[in-house]
């Protein structure tokens, strides 16, 4: 597991994980962009027709009372990226072939600032679930490292907003 780092040099901070995945990359790809296997590990269920550039999809939260969240795909190259949007945020998937075998996944997301410490809490479980990891931190535990180290730099970070799994 790699630690999420912190790029705030732009406009909107950006999160950044990567992650050594030992299955290939078309079985990564499926497992980022084919609905029914991402939400196995995506925090929502997505719902979108194809994936294209321009193409609209949806966020579903079905274990909440929480409204449909709208996106869009910003960029489309199967097998290497896929970007969409999440509301104000921007996530992007990147693929490529590891060395060793496998493949390196990095994921990126541009957002809000007072977030960055909840949202790398959350992907790094979200990538567990990915990756079929076995020992796992608690979210709080993961928020609290991530806030302690992006505070300096971007100020107060913000809790669960209200539906995470803690444990």
């Amino acid at each position: 597991m790699s630690e999420a780092t912190l790029a705030a040099t732009g406009p909107r901070p950006v999160l950044r994980i990567e992650r050594h995945l030992s299955d290939p990359i078309e079985v990564v790809w499926n497992a980022v962009t084919e609905p029914v296997v991402m939400h196995s590990w995506f925090p929502t269920r997505i719902e979108i027709d194809e994936w294209k550039i321009g193409a609209t999809l949806m966020h579903h939260f079905d274990d909440y009372d929480i409204g449909p969240v709208p996106g869009s795909v910003l960029e489309w190259d199967p097998l290497r990226r896929v970007s969409f949007t999440w509301e104000l945020d921007t996530i992007t998937f990147a693929l490529t072939s590891a060395l060793e075998g496998g493949t390196v996944f990095v994921l990126t997301e541009e957002l809000r600032a007072s977030h960055a410490a909840r949202n790398a809490a959350g992907w790094d479980g979200c990538l567990d679930r990915l990756q079929f990891a076995r020992e796992r931190e608690s979210w709080t535990t993961r928020f609290n490292r991530y806030s302690v180290a992006f505070e300096a730099v971007l100020g107060p970070q913000e809790g669960p907003p209200g539906i995470v799994n803690l444990s």
